[in-house]
C-alpha cells in the first residue's frame, strides 16, 4: 500500500516535471521550424565539400524530398531546411547557390554534401572532395 502510494507520487512528480517543461520544449521546436534571422548573419564557413553518390537519386532526404542529382541542393547538419547557402571553391573561385534540403555529410570532416549537378557548377565532380567557402543567404 505505501508503494503503491510513493509510485503514484513519484509519478505525478515526473508529469508535473514534464509539463513544467513542456514550453520550453516546445519554443525549441518552433525555432527549428522558423529560424531567426541571425542564421542570414553568421560568418562564412570554411571546410570540405563531397557530393552525393548517383544511387540517392529518387530516395526521400531528411527534409521528406525526393532527391533529385540534377537539381541545385545539398544537405548540411544543422543548417535549417531551405536556407539557401553560396558554396564557393576556394581552389577555382567557381561558386553556386544550393538549397537545404538534407542532413549531412556523415563523413568526419566535411561540412556540406552537394548535389551532382551543383558540384558540376564548381568543379567538385572530378575531386571527389575541395574545399569551400559556405555564405549564407537566408531562406
Amino acid at each position: 500500500m505505501l508503494r503503491t502510494k510513493i509510485k503514484r507520487r513519484v509519478t505525478l512528480m515526473l508529469a508535473l516535471g514534464m509539463l513544467a517543461g513542456m514550453p520550453t520544449t516546445l519554443l525549441a521546436k518552433e525555432k527549428l521550424k522558423h529560424p531567426s534571422s541571425a542564421v542570414s548573419k553568421q560568418k562564412p564557413m570554411v571546410g570540405l565539400a563531397s557530393f552525393y553518390a548517383a544511387k540517392f537519386h529518387g530516395r526521400r532526404t531528411a527534409s521528406g524530398e525526393i532527391f533529385n542529382t540534377h537539381a541545385l541542393t545539398a544537405a548540411h547538419l544543422t543548417l535549417p531546411f531551405g536556407t539557401k547557402v553560396k558554396v564557393t571553391n576556394l581552389r577555382n573561385g567557381k561558386s553556386v547557390i544550393v538549397r537545404i534540403n538534407d542532413r549531412g555529410p556523415h563523413v568526419r570532416g566535411r561540412i556540406i554534401d552537394l548535389s551532382v549537378a551543383a558540384a558540376k557548377k564548381i568543379g567538385l565532380n572530378r575531386a571527389g572532395t575541395v574545399r569551400v567557402k559556405l555564405e549564407i543567404l537566408g531562406k
